[in-house]
């Protein structure tokens, strides 16, 4: 593992990471931070607690929004993905019991 120091909101942490992950965790604490200096920049949220809880709410909405690229599902996005699974995970948990009741 590898420790890296970084910069949100001009607040410092120290990071672990393996070498391997450390571009893509840089760019993560890039994004992170972009967002919450949006936040912030906006004047409508003044706590850090609440700025950082606004800009994961929009980074989540983007990942969930994000769409597959080119090939057959390529208009869906990945939010869709997840509730059309948690929709067949409840339908074959609702024939599961159905059909241990009926024994």
């Amino acid at each position: 593992m590898e420790r890296i120091d970084v910069s949100i909101l001009g607040r410092d942490y120290s990071l672990a990471c393996s070498p391997e992950q450390k571009d893509a965790l840089l760019a993560a604490v890039r994004h992170v931070d972009q967002r919450m200096l949006g936040v912030k920049g906006s004047g409508k949220v003044s706590s850090n607690e609440r700025i950082a809880v606004m800009a994961a709410i929009q980074i989540a909405v983007e990942l969930l929004s994000m769409r597959a690229p080119d090939g057959p599902l390529g208009e869906v996005a990945l939010g869709d993905f997840k509730r059309r699974i948690d929709d067949m995970n409840a339908a074959l948990d609702e024939v599961s019991i159905a059909s241990v009741q009926q024994r």
